[in-house]
């Protein structure tokens, strides 16, 4: 149980207790100290309630002190207009760290109420290399994953990649007329992508090759053989290009149902929407419109233009008879709930797709669909000039390249710091600090800021980097190599009595309180800021606090808390998907 759990619950039998009339379902709120001086933990319960009670905030926080059982746990004072202030004894503390140690969970409970979470993140297009524009969804989202599993939730991580769409009229076009086979067999995801760009800059000034993608696409949308294998083969081929990024960044999937596997339903789905009022035909196409229970500022299916509020229609079956990806994202809507059961879908998708997501939902609801979904939206990705990130000639960078480029900076680092490693522990290194260096910058942001992508910060031992996080944790592995043996630290007798040490512990037990808030508001970087603050809290500690020349019980607390610290730096790292080695 947490600090905050247990006074929680402490609060709360205080007030039954004194057979106050509480509000139904009261729950009194604990939440960390801002500020130290005033203790470790505090709650505006006596506020909050003293009016209801007709009671001055003061004289009922007196009585839930006369109430309160925490003795040789806490002591607890009030302060101000009626605050309650706790300050853990260092017996509390110690207790901790001993049951962290022996805790394969580290303090962090099991949801009460696990539920089923599909989590839609990455989901590049086919025919495509991945570029820097997919860092955010795929981080983001393969962090969110391995912290909602961790906490006990039943999680569904699916790809839902781009394979079926308009592009596939271009590329099939080009493989028609400009393939070259050796460059296919050698890089299949760069030549793809040459055939998608030089037919996509030809049309742009030939009406008549336009329409023969037009046209390609038809046949393929019809089930024209030859182009069917075409396309099968460049999904193919994407997948294994793909794969390879994944594999390299470590992050998996449970499935890639993309666009095409929902080709069979949409004809279903857009007839559903017509059979219940929800969509009509206009102007040749079917498009869903607003339901009109809202006011036209919260109906995403309005607009103001030009000081009129007019209509904002998401197109279903277009005038042609194709469909789009609206239509494919409400029938895979359908297919999470009716096969996957899902409670809640996130979609890690970027801020620019908000409007889009409004519409899904709100037609969703009016579709009686209860499930909760999210859009887990971002931010962009910029140059050191503020802009969004490009390459020298202008184009959005690729994630093989950025990966790449982040490994050989890393390689850089550790030729200077720790040259004299084995070659091969080297290459391991710059591998686990480079990708982690990547993966950290962008867990560190909240998700909806902007940040600048500067590769010699993102590898520097020193600053708010990966790094520095795998440094702290290499640093507590040297203490221990030093040690004729390990100690058994399950059984380490810990009695916390200096400051530095009260404030590692202090952190350490927090780490069972920080990780459930990620899920609150879907914020990795919330668990970025508290392993930054652990290891400062280290180092801290290792200035003031000498383990190696201390000896017996002193010693014996020293290393638990090191231990404790490493357990919680590598598993919290590992679920932003970061390595932590045994030595840099």
């Amino acid at each position: 149980m947490t600090f905050l759990t247990f006074l929680q619950e402490r609060v709360h039998d205080a007030l039954v207790s004194l057979e106050l009339e509480l509000p139904d379902g009261f729950v009194p709120q604990v939440t960390v100290s801002q500020d130290l001086r005033f203790g470790d933990y505090q709650t505006n319960t006596a506020m909050m309630l003293a009016k209801r009670l007709k009671m001055s905030p003061r004289d009922l926080a007196a009585k839930i002190i006369e109430s309160l059982a925490v003795e040789g746990f806490a002591s607890c004072e009030i302060a101000g207009p009626g605050f309650l202030n706790f300050r853990l004894l260092p017996g509390a503390w110690g207790e901790k760290i001993a049951a962290v140690l022996n805790d394969p969970r580290l303090g962090v409970e099991e949801v009460f109420e696990p539920k089923n979470l599909v989590v839609d993140f990455s989901a590049p297009n086919v025919a495509k290399p991945m570029h820097v524009g997919h860092i955010r969804s795929t981080i983001i989202g393969d962090s969110l994953v391995r912290v909602a599993r961790f906490l006990g939730h039943k999680v569904i991580a699916d790809n839902h990649i781009g394979d079926w769409g308009t592009q596939f009229g271009k590329v099939i076009q080009g493989w028609k007329t400009l393939l070259d086979e050796k460059a296919l067999e050698e890089n299949p995801l760069d030549e793809l992508l040459r055939l998608y760009k030089t037919i996509h800059d030809a049309t742009k000034s030939d009406a008549e090759l336009e329409q023969l993608c037009r046209d390609e696409l038809v046949k393929l949308q019809q089930g024209d053989a030859e182009n069917l294998k075409i396309w099968e083969t460049c999904v193919k081929l994407s997948k294994e290009g793909l794969q390879n990024i994944y594999d390299r960044l470590e992050v998996s999937f449970d499935h890639w149902l993309g666009e095409s596997f929902y080709n069979d339903q949409l004809e279903q789905t857009v007839n559903s929407l017509v059979e219940v009022g929800i969509a009509r035909e206009s102007e040749g196409a079917i498009c869903a419109f607003s339901g009109g229970a809202l006011p036209d500022k919260k109906d995403p299916f309005r607009v103001n233009r030009d000081g009129e509020w007019q209509d904002l229609p998401m197109i279903v079956r277009k005038k042609d008879g194709g469909f789009n990806y609206a239509t494919t994202d409400i029938a895979t809507v359908d297919y999470r709930i009716n096969e996957w059961e899902a409670d809640e879908i996130l979609y890690v998708v970027d801020a620019r797709q908000a409007a889009h997501f409004r519409q899904l939902f709100d037609l969703s609801a009016r579709r009686g669909i209860s499930t909760k979904m999210e859009h887990i939206a971002f931010g962009t990705i910029n140059g050191k000039d503020g802009t969004p990130l490009k390459t020298r000639e202008g184009d959005i960078p690729q994630l093989e390249t950025i990966l790449a480029d982040a490994v050989t900076a890393a390689a850089e680092v550790l030729e200077e710091k720790s040259g004299h490693l084995p070659t091969d522990e080297k290459k391991a290194l710059a591998e686990a600090i480079g990708i982690g260096s990547v993966k950290f910058t962008e867990l560190s942001h909240h998700r909806a800021s902007d940040y600048i992508f500067d590769l010699d910060k993102m590898v520097a031992l020193q600053g708010d980097t990966a790094p520095y996080l795998q440094y702290s944790y290499v640093r507590v592995q040297a203490i221990f190599r030093k040690l004729d043996a390990l100690p058994e630290f399950e059984k380490l007798q810990v009695n916390i009595t200096e400051e530095a040490e009260i404030h590692l512990s202090r952190m350490i037990s927090r780490y069972g309180e920080i990780l459930p808030a990620v899920m609150d508001g879907y914020k990795p970087n919330t668990l970025a800021t508290y392993l930054l603050e652990l290891a400062r809290s280290f180092h801290s500690f290792f200035e003031a606090c000498p383990v190696l020349k201390s000896e017996g019980a002193v010693q014996e607390t020293r290393l638990a808390l090191c231990e404790a610290t490493s357990r919680v730096l590598k598993h919290g790292l590992s679920l932003l998907g970061i390595h932590a080695p045994e030595r840099m």
